[in-house]
């Protein structure tokens, strides 16, 4: 099983490449503050369907390139505009 995250979309100006912010919030194991984190994955995007601002659903691959090790499933919501 592979692993899906979900995210938005901030930079499509690469050739097949989107690079998507996925937010996580988690507790602090010491203070027990709730915490919201963020990290930015590239992902393949062959078709180029995904845009700046949609909410996309990606999922683990293979190596494409030196940064890409995630591919687009589907567009979940189109941005507006």
């Amino acid at each position: 099983m592979r692993k899906t995250k979900t995210g938005h979309v901030v930079s499509d100006k690469m050739t097949q490449t989107i690079v998507v912010r996925v937010e996580e919030r988690t507790m602090h194991a010491k203070y027990r503050k709730h915490i919201s984190q963020h990290v930015k994955f590239h992902a393949h995007d062959p078709l180029e369907l995904a845009g700046i601002g949609d909410i996309v659903k990606i999922e683990e691959c293979r190596p494409m390139s030196r940064l890409k090790r995630w591919r687009l499933i589907e567009v979940l919501e189109k941005a507006e505009g």
